[in-house]
């Protein structure tokens, strides 16, 4: 995981050098790029492990090259931005974004949800349950290759999405809280003003109902968590 590749996309040319040489210090491949059009092409053609793309960049914006490159690559995307706005936050995860950090952001936190979302992408951490497939009602998740379907049709979900579902399918039937799934899927606290669960989840379910899943299998228990009945 140390030499993970990751890809900038930040037109703040101090910013993008200063975070380049703290990840390079830690062992990160690093590879830079200022404006939106020069980043989608990158990260397209190049394989990563994880994506900063800040959301205003010169030729095309964050959620336009999150958008597009969404279409052929499900590489964890960590949105960084000044606009603090809740409608930012959520138009990034409505976009497939993993996480979202406001400038101007602590470094240290910033590298604890860097090795969050590469812990998720290198193997999910549920190691109560050692399977590496679930197949419940036509929905089949397999973890090895991190694919969902429908009645054999594919849903495509972003890597923390997907851990979200194989959380909760695999907790069938039981209420699963905010805080627990903040820390398991997460892996930081839960804090009442962060809807950043709620965005994956509403995303997800989106997902599921479209490919034809009753809406009423992935619930919202008011006060309680998420269940999957």
């Amino acid at each position: 995981m140390d030499s993970a590749r990751i890809l900038i996309i930040e037109d703040d040319v101090t910013l993008n050098d200063q975070l380049a040489d703290l990840l390079r210090g830690r062992g990160f491949n690093i590879t830079q790029c200022r404006d939106g059009e020069q980043g989608l092409m990158a990260a397209i053609k190049d394989k990563f492990e994880l994506i900063l793309l800040d959301v205003l960049l010169p030729t095309m914006d964050g959620f336009s090259v999150l958008k597009n490159l969404r279409k052929s690559r499900q590489t964890p995307v960590m949105m960084l931005t000044a606009c603090g706005a809740e409608e930012d936050r959520i138009r990034g995860y409505s976009s497939g974004a993993d996480d979202y950090l406001p400038k101007p952001f602590n470094f240290t936190e910033l590298g604890l949800r860097i090795d969050a979302l590469l812990r998720r992408s290198f193997g999910l951490g549920d190691r109560r349950n050692q399977s590496t497939e679930i197949l419940v009602d036509g929905l089949r998740l397999n973890r090895l290759r991190q694919t969902v379907s429908f009645d054999g049709q594919p849903i495509t979900l972003t890597p923390i999405q997907f851990k979200l579902l194989w959380v909760l399918v695999d907790s069938q039937n039981d209420v699963l809280t905010k805080p627990y799934l903040y820390q398991l899927v997460l892996e930081r606290e839960f804090s009442k003003y962060d809807r950043s669960l709620d965005m994956h989840l509403s995303r997800v379910r989106r997902k599921l109902v479209d490919a034809g899943m009753a809406a009423d299998r992935l619930s919202t228990v008011h006060g309680k968590g998420y269940c999957f009945a």
